[in-house]
């Protein structure tokens, strides 16, 4: 998982570590050379000089030096590619630089026996700011939440919605909750009966009505199946659409209307990269959506696409699946995906 990611900001860890171990052995070495004569009468203004020498001496003694942005700025351009080409987009990759420098240049920086432990830190801190910026505790938000929840699942074809719906229900139920399925795309073809035979293998009940009918009134009869039988969520499915589909986008808005949800949730996979990326952007300057929940994040090896759609929507990563069974699905936590990188 990740692993191209990984190597490369290994690389950069290992790269610029070297150059402030550089910098802190050719500090020494001058200050070395230096050499202050004690029995001579010291000017105010040679009494200052010695104050700044004392000054660099003890940050080096200490394993301490104080970076400039020239003395990193070669290794942040090729932390910046790094990123890029682990389909992290350009305007994210910019707030994880930007963020570096902020966290190294012009501070004293204790770099101890590991100085790349110091870099390593700084990436870290940007990435998890990125991540956890805005979060949003499911669990607590559905148990809270009037009853029944109505959450809408949006996304284009192909990207694991329909399984991803199923793995949901199956972890409401784990946590003592109990769903309901809205088989609310009506357009594709075979759409109903794969949620269908979800619902069976899951003992779940499921709302659904024939193919081609309106999507908005299949989960409008779930919500009121949900209200007579004490459901606590209902899991609506949707057509696969683009958002430039002005039909399905209408149809969209139409079943948020009829029956407004309480979250819509963007579906996608990771290993889509930077048209995961572009997708989850223009569904929420469409929609707006609430979360997204990534699929297939164990066959990612960049691991760019989550870290962009968080920052991009400024909408939280809700769920990562990481298998084809029922309960291969998490509860996404930012520390945990940043460990992951750099494990």
């Amino acid at each position: 998982m990740f692993n191209k990611l990984k190597d490369r900001l290994k690389n950069f860890k290992t790269n610029l570590g070297t150059k402030i171990d550089e910098k802190a052995v050719s500090i020494e070495q001058e200050e070395s050379d230096c050499s202050i004569n004690t029995n001579e009468e010291i000017s105010v203004g040679q009494k200052k000089n010695s104050s700044i020498t004392q000054r660099a001496k003890a940050f080096v003694f200490e394993r301490e030096v104080i970076l400039s942005e020239k003395d990193i700025e070669d290794s942040l351009w090729e932390l910046e590619i790094a990123l890029m080409e682990s389909d992290i987009a350009i305007s994210v990759s910019e707030a994880i630089i930007d963020s570096v420098k902020e966290d190294l240049v012009g501070s004293r920086k204790r770099i101890g026996k590991n100085t790349e432990e110091v870099v390593e830190t700084a990436i870290r801190n940007a990435i998890l700011n990125i991540m956890s910026a805005n979060t949003l505790d499911f669990d607590k938000f559905v148990r809270n939440a009037e009853k029944p929840v109505n959450i809408v699942f949006v996304g284009i074809n192909g990207t694991g919605k329909t399984t991803t719906i199923a793995k949901m229900a199956h972890y409401l139920k784990e946590n003592d909750f109990i769903p309901l399925l809205a088989a609310g795309d009506t357009f594709r073809a075979g759409a109903i009966d794969q949620l269908d035979i979800h619902a069976k293998r899951l003992g779940t009940k499921i709302i659904k009505h024939q193919e081609g009918g309106d999507p908005a009134a299949v989960i409008y009869d779930a919500m009121q199946y949900a209200k007579s039988h004490n459901i606590d969520v209902v899991l609506s499915d949707t057509a696969g659409r683009m958002h430039t589909n002005v039909n399905l986008m209408a149809q969209l808005k139409k079943i948020c209307r009829v029956s407004p949800p309480d979250l819509i949730i963007f579906v996608d996979e990771a290993v889509a990269g930077n048209d995961a990326v572009e997708r989850a952007s223009q569904f929420n300057d469409s929609v707006p959506i609430d979360g997204s929940i990534l699929t297939k994040i164990d066959a990612d090896a960049k691991g760019g696409a989550a870290i962009s759609i968080a920052y991009i929507t400024n909408k939280p990563i809700l769920f990562l699946g990481v298998g084809q069974e029922y309960n291969e699905i998490e509860k996404f936590d930012p520390e945990w995906f940043v460990d992951k990188i750099f494990e």
